[in-house]
């Protein structure tokens, strides 16, 4: 009798401490459920009077808002867009809810372009009449550069702007190839003197003309930036100069006493400022509206108030290596663009094509068949091109032949040269592996392997190839320019531009962003500035998704960060990737460097 009662109140015991854990499992899995329909539910924007646009720009910046994750590396690739950026700034300038911008910037992932642009489009908010404060713990050289288009700066009292110059640093990886046995055959233009791509793969160092080209550029971006600094702090550019070269400004209150910033501050006695200058009430608190949120929105509703057939300029954005067929996202397939912009030219409701060019270069066949439907495209309507950071090589190729070449004054470009490379990799198999390969062929050019050394009269026949496609791409340079194809190669040969000095010699035709280049093709298509309605291409809708998963990232406890020396040698790999993954040959930007 025990035993039964033992057993049966064992059995209820167990029963309903199943049911409970059931229960419990069942509360988790709700509320887990209720945070990720949070997690998914777009954050509603709310703008009050009186409100002040809380300006960071801390994550990753490209010409479009795009948002991935890769499955194969398990990572979240997203890039806040410039053009919402833009667009956010020109809805803020007639809000009458928004006072001004609180720029909190320390840190601007973006080309030196593409900070002109927002600089730019931060000059245009000011003609309202409205104010721009910045602030930062520390100010990195980009951060600087943009925050000083603001009416005050402001640093943290043990904080610092980095003002020392600009350098780039150029990585060589010969040395590692040797220790390997792995031996790059090198083909480029006969007189490619400076399309430097393969010198981290010949040299240790760098020639006397990639020198020359590097030190050039160089000095046209630090130029670009003194000039805009010196308008908008009123300090000379000579005096800039000694400020950078004597290494006067080493702690905050140097930025004061050489005006390039106005006051010590710390973060709550900025908000108080900020009160004040937006007229927040009595007892209120100070009304911060995230500026990526509302772009994002904004531009969101702007769009879905425009009917799609009401789409009268298409804007093409490409973005990245170039490379054959569709590609991946962040690449430019020339199969995928060359489609976008057919798409664009067979709709008989866009008048214009605006196609934006960030892009080192890449395949030089898909760059010629971007360049073909370019050619069709500009014969039914006016095709304009707006460069990015850099448009060069292959991202010169697919934007020569537009009627006109929008850049600024920082962007790279040019770097009209053609190469290939085979590596031979015999030495490496044998001499650190064991391994050794035989051959049997047919006729003498069977095998084109990376295990067999080429012989002279195979260099001969790709070196002839090289030079027909480099022939080939300045004559349609020249085509496009109206220029000869001898004075194209005097300016070619590999060089690389900044687009101040790329406007000199004719590869540009006017300083200005992608507003500008927009503006611009609806006055050709006879299309007035208040009537234009823009299509972007690719046509995506990802704000949504861009929301989730920065709202993913949000969530995370701590911070993900890599260094300096991670992030080289995380490059040299992606390097490297591109090498062997060029099966064709190439119109690419010169090598791989940093910019400090």
């Amino acid at each position: 009798m025990t035993f039964w009662k033992t057993f049966w109140a064992s059995l209820l015991a167990s029963v309903l401490s199943g049911l409970i854990a059931l229960l419990v499992f069942f509360l988790i899995l709700g509320a887990m459920l209720s945070g990720l329909d949070d997690l998914f539910k777009p954050k509603k924007l709310v703008v009050n009077e009186n409100s002040v646009l809380h300006m960071k720009l801390d994550g990753d910046i490209g010409d479009y808002t795009y948002a991935n994750f890769d499955a194969n590396s398990f990572a979240i690739q997203k890039k806040f867009g410039l053009y919402e950026i833009l667009e956010g700034l020109k809805i803020a300038k007639e809000d009458k809810n928004i006072e001004g911008i609180f720029l909190n910037c320390d840190n601007v992932n973006a080309g030196m372009a593409t900070v002109k642009e927002i600089r730019d489009g931060l000059a245009d908010f000011k003609t309202s009449g409205k104010f721009i404060v910045s602030y930062s713990e520390n100010y990195d050289k980009k951060s600087y550069y943009l925050s000083s288009i603001a009416d005050s700066i402001f640093v943290f009292p043990s904080g610092m702007i980095d003002f020392l110059g600009l350098g780039a640093e150029i990585m060589f990886v010969k040395g590692a190839l040797e220790k390997l046995d792995v031996e790059m055959q090198i083909i480029r233009g006969s007189n490619n003197k400076f399309k430097s791509a393969v010198e981290p793969l010949l040299y240790e160092q760098m020639s006397p003309e990639s020198r020359l080209q590097t030190q050039t550029y160089i000095d046209a971006l630090w130029n670009t930036m003194l000039t805009g600094i010196s308008e908008s702090r009123g300090i000379s550019v000579a005096e800039l100069d000694e400020i950078a070269d004597s290494v006067y400004i080493r702690k905050s209150g140097d930025a004061v006493d050489h005006k390039m910033a106005d006051g010590i501050m710390y973060y709550d006695e900025v908000l108080v400022l900020l009160q004040n200058l937006a007229g927040t009430k009595k007892g209120k608190d100070l009304e911060l509206v995230d500026f990526q949120n509302y772009a994002l929105k904004k531009t969101k509703h702007e769009r879905t108030l425009k009917k799609m057939d009401d789409k009268n300029i298409a804007v093409i954005f490409a973005e990245g290596d170039i490379v054959d067929g569709f590609g991946n996202p962040g690449q430019i397939g020339g199969n995928s663009l060359a489609e976008q912009i057919r798409d664009a030219r067979q709709d008989s409701t866009i008048k214009a094509v605006v196609l934006r060019v960030n892009s080192p270069g890449g395949s030089a066949m898909a760059s010629d068949i971007v360049w073909r439907e370019v050619i069709l495209t500009k014969a039914e309507k006016p095709f304009i091109v707006s460069m990015g950071d850099v448009a060069a090589s292959g991202g010169y190729y697919i934007a020569c032949a537009a009627d006109r070449i929008f850049a600024q004054p920082n962007t790279i470009t040019g770097s009209i040269g053609v190469f290939g490379i085979i590596p031979f990799t015999d030495d490496m198999f044998k001499n650190k592996l064991g391994i050794t390969f035989d051959h049997v062929t047919t006729n003498d050019h069977a095998v084109l392997s990376t295990n067999r050394k080429l012989t002279e009269s195979e260099l001969l026949i790709f070196q002839e190839g090289v030079d027909e496609i480099y022939f080939d791409f300045i004559s349609k340079v020249a085509e496009g320019r109206g220029m000869t194809p001898a004075e194209v190669d005097s300016i070619g040969q590999g060089r690389v531009w900044a687009g101040i000095d790329a406007k000199k010699i004719g590869l540009v035709d006017e300083f200005g962003g992608l507003s500008d280049a927009i503006n611009y093709a609806a006055e050709m298509a006879g299309i007035a500035q208040k009537d234009i309605k823009v299509k972007i291409f690719p046509e995506k809708e990802e704000d949504d998704l861009f929301e989730f998963l920065d709202n993913l990232e949000n969530m995370k406890t701590a911070s993900l960060t890599r260094s300096n020396i991670e992030l080289q040698l995380l490059e040299i790999y992606n390097y490297l990737q591109t090498i062997d993954g060029t099966k064709s040959i190439q119109a690419r930007m010169p090598y791989l460097f940093w910019i400090n």
